[in-house]
C-alpha cells in the first residue's frame, strides 16, 4: 500500500533522503570512474588471461558490485516510483548482494593467505572452517531479519521513497554481521602480518632472493590498505546503532549516513577487486622486467606456484 502524505512536518525527512541520494549517486559515480580508470588493466590482466578462480572472483565482485550500487540507490530516488513489492525486493537484493560480495572477498583473502603460507593444508582448513562459521552465521541472521521485514512506498510531497518496517529487536542482528566481518578481517590481518614478518626475516639471508620479499611487500601493503578501509566502513556502520543517529533526520545524520555508504562501497566494490588487479599488475611488471620472462619463483595469487609469460598470471 502506497502512503501519500503532504504534511510540512515531513520536510526534514524529504531533505534527509534527497541529501542521502546525492551520496549514493557519488558512490555510483566513483564505481563507474574506477571501472573506466582500470578497464585497460582489467582487459590485459583479466580478460586476456587464462580463466581461473581468481578471474571468476574478480569479475563477480566487480560487476555484482555495480548492480549492488545501483540497487542501494533506487529506493531513495525521489523521481522513481516503486510499489511496496518493489521496495521489498530491492531491500532483499541489497542485503543478499552485500552478503555475496563480502563472501567472495573472504574467498580472495583465503586464497592470498593460502599462497602466502605456501599451500599449507592446515592453514587452508583453518581458514575455511572460520570463514564458513562466520558466513553461515551471517546468512542465518540476515534470513531472520528478512523474514520480519517488509517494504512500503511513501510519497511525501511528491517525492517517492521506500520505508521498511521490522521489529525493534531485529535491528541489532543486522549490525552483528559487521561485527562478525570485523572479527574475520582482524584474524586474516594477523595471519598475513605473521607470515610476512617471518618471510622478511628469511629474506635477509644471502641465499634468499628479493622477488619473494617484494611480492610479500605488495601483498601486505594491499591487505593493510584494504583492512583500513574495512575498519572505517565497519566503525561507521556500527556507529549507526546509536539511537541518536538511528532516529534522526538531521543534516549531520545525513552526512554521517552518506559517508558511511561511500566508505562501504569503496571498500567492497573498488578496493576489493584491486586486491587481485594490483598483484596481477605486479606479476606482469615482474615478467616484463626480466630478461627471458620465465623461471621466476614467486608466490602465487591463483592455482600455480610459479609465474610465467603465459596465461598463468
Amino acid at each position: 500500500m502506497t502512503f501519500i502524505l503532504n504534511n510540512p512536518i515531513l520536510w526534514p525527512v524529504i531533505r534527509y533522503f534527497r541529501g542521502f541520494t546525492y551520496f549514493q549517486v557519488v558512490c555510483l559515480t566513483a564505481v563507474v570512474y574506477d571501472l573506466t580508470l582500470t578497464f585497460g588493466q582489467e582487459f590485459e590482466l583479466v580478460w586476456r588471461q587464462r580463466w581461473s578462480l581468481m578471474t571468476f572472483l574478480y569479475l563477480s565482485v566487480r560487476y555484482i558490485g555495480i548492480v549492488y550500487t545501483v540497487a542501494i540507490m533506487l529506493p531513495n530516488l525521489p523521481s522513481v516510483s516503486l510499489t511496496d513489492t518493489g521496495c521489498t525486493t530491492l531491500y532483499f537484493v541489497e542485503n543478499w548482494m552485500g552478503i555475496i560480495i563480502n563472501g567472495l572477498l573472504c574467498v580472495i583473502i583465503i586464497t592470498r593467505l593460502y599462497a602466502m603460507y605456501q599451500r599449507s593444508r592446515r592453514m587452508l582448513i583453518l581458514l575455511a572452517v572460520t570463514f564458513l562459521a562466520i558466513q553461515i552465521t551471517s546468512v542465518v541472521i540476515l534470513a531472520i531479519q528478512a523474514a520480519y521485514t517488509s517494504g512500503e512506498e511513501y510519497v511525501l510531497s511528491g517525492a517517492h521513497m521506500c520505508g521498511y518496517s521490522f521489529p525493534d529487536n531485529i535491528v541489532l542482528p543486522e549490525q552483528m554481521t559487521w561485527v562478525l566481518g570485523t572479527v574475520w578481517e582482524i584474524f586474516a590481518l594477523c595471519l598475513a602480518v605473521w607470515i610476512a614478518v617471518k618471510h622478511f626475516r628469511e629474506a635477509q639471508r644471502p641465499s634468499t632472493g628479493s622477488t619473494v620479499e617484494d611480492c610479500f611487500t605488495v601483498l601486505v601493503k594491499s591487505h593493510v590498505f584494504y583492512f583500513a578501509s574495512f575498519v572505517a566502513a565497519s566503525g561507521l556502520q556500527l556507529g549507526n546503532l546509536s539511537p541518536v543517529l538511528f532516529n534522526s533526520n538531521s543534516l549531520g545524520t545525513m552526512f554521517f549516513d552518506g559517508i558511511r555508504q561511500l566508505t562501504r562501497t569503496v571498500q567492497m566494490v573498488i578496493l576489493g577487486p584491486r586486491l587481485i588487479l594490483g598483484l596481477r599488475e605486479y606479476h606482469a611488471n615482474l615478467v616484463a622486467d626480466s630478461d627471458e620472462g620465465t623461471g621466476m619463483a614467486s608466490i602465487v595469487f591463483q592455482e600455480r606456484v610459479h609465474i610465467s609469460t603465459g596465461s598463468g598470471v
